[in-house]
């Protein structure tokens, strides 16, 4: 059975089978979730203006007063050594881009939250345009938040292939290559080629190269499942519980269960919740 309307949860002593509760996650927080149990969050929350039908619309004027209650709870319910992902994006209004996201992160950083990092989420499939002024994004904000300096990170679990080009270029390494060779710009950057000699598995980058999800799986604005994934296998270990406060359609929680985590996803809608409680079904 799924554990939807159970009693408050000490989450890591939770079964691994996805629970999905139904409500604004300002108030599921409290009451299902206890402080401190939750090892990463990762969330994709309806944009200023955006889903009306569903979540209100809220203007972008009012964004960062609507969302800092809720990263308050987050903020509560995180384990300290926990990480909170927030893929957002600014839209333009009357010509420009807004501040809100801007705005939010000063927001959050005054709230407590530490500012680690920031993903660019390259969406690799998307297809060209252009407006008046600008041209089509191809990309969003993937922000990273903590509680504390220290947290979990598990590096090695997103390596990538070294690919072709260290078959030619670490054939016949200099003298140069073989030291650290310092910036000619006194930049203290420097590198030693020769470092990678041997290697089948590099390090990736901040800009994370992903097609963006075809099928809406019954939501306007779903996230492809290689997004949570990677973020999942980066910030937790087996058997760590994942929330998704706006869980949409469930995939960050299908993410989960197939990795091994357990997961928690709220969301307002009744409809979202019954897709992803048949997504959790079909697994």
């Amino acid at each position: 059975m799924l554990q939807v309307d159970t009693p408050r949860l000490g989450l890591s002593e939770s079964a691994t089978r996805p629970s999905v509760f139904k409500g604004d996650c300002l108030r599921v927080i409290p009451g299902k979730i206890t402080d401190g149990s939750v090892d990463l969050v990762i969330t994709s929350p309806p944009y200023a203006d955006r889903r009306k039908n569903t979540y209100g619309g809220v203007h972008p004027d009012q964004y960062v007063d609507w969302f800092l209650p809720r990263s308050e709870v987050i903020l509560n319910c995180l384990n300290p050594g926990g990480s909170f992902i927030l893929n957002i994006k600014e839209r333009v209004v009357n010509g420009e881009r807004h501040t809100y996201v801007l705005d939010l992160i000063h927001g959050m950083r005054a709230q407590g939250w530490r500012w680690v990092e920031e993903y660019c989420w390259h969406k690799k499939n998307c297809y060209p345009g252009k407006w008046s002024n600008r041209f089509r994004d191809s990309w969003e904000r993937v922000l990273h938040f903590t509680r504390s300096e220290k947290f979990k990170m598990r590096q090695d679990a997103v390596r990538v292939p070294m690919g072709n080009w260290r078959s030619a270029r670490l054939r016949n390494l200099s003298e140069t290559d073989r030291v650290r060779d310092n910036s000619r710009t006194m930049s203290n950057f420097g590198k030693r080629v020769a470092n990678w000699e041997g290697r089948d598995w590099a390090y990736p980058t901040n800009v994370l190269h992903m097609a963006t999800e075809c099928s809406n799986r019954g939501h306007p604005a779903t996230f492809p499942e290689s997004l949570p994934d990677w973020f999942i296998r980066l910030f937790t270990d087996s058997g760590d519980v994942v929330l998704d406060p706006f869980a949409g359609s469930g995939t960050t929680l299908v993410a989960a269960h197939r990795l091994g985590r357990s997961s928690v996803g709220i969301d307002m809608s009744e409809e979202y919740c019954r897709l992803m409680r048949e997504r959790i079904r079909a697994l």
